[in-house]
């Protein structure tokens, strides 16, 4: 019976995900013993195959209620096929409000998921591999209670 739920879940979850046109790549990625160190760089790789489109990039973030933090600074280096820079900056991303503590995001109990608009309508003008790496840029090593980090690339609306 377990199995089957399980194979219900990922079946759901493989569905909603085919519904999604705009979507060009995402992938999250765990952090080890839930700390973000400074060192654990996470690269995301994807392929752009239309350099007519612009692009929507999104940082995603799973974090515990119990991070000590109102915000996350993370820097991020976009980079093309050739390994000429696209992008390249430091970002203030607010995982709750800095006034209520509420959190922002869904979730549910104490795991939230954040996903932040970071590069709106970028131009990707060469075919091929994009890479974009993510450092956290606190002043804390390692950053307790980050769960996972993550990109997402998406077609921008015409």
């Amino acid at each position: 019976m377990r199995n089957m739920m399980l194979m219900l879940a990922v079946a759901g979850t493989l569905l909603l995900s085919a519904c999604d046109p705009s979507r060009v790549y995402e992938q999250n990625v765990e952090m080890p013993d839930k700390n973000w160190t400074v060192d654990n760089a996470p690269v995301f790789e994807f392929a752009i195959e239309d350099t007519t489109k612009r692009y929507n990039v999104y940082f995603n973030v799973r974090y515990s209620l119990a991070y000590d933090y109102y915000n996350l600074y993370l820097q991020h280096r976009l980079t093309a096929p050739d390994s000429s820079m696209v992008s390249s900056s430091l970002t203030e991303l607010h995982l709750m409000d800095a006034k209520t503590g509420k959190p922002e995001g869904k979730g549910s109990s104490d795991i939230y998921d954040v996903q932040s608009l970071v590069l709106k309508e970028v131009a990707l003008p060469q075919v091929g591999t994009y890479r974009l790496q993510l450092t956290q840029y606190m002043r804390r090593d390692p950053l307790p209670n980050i769960l996972a980090v993550g990109v997402r690339v998406e077609e921008a609306a015409k």
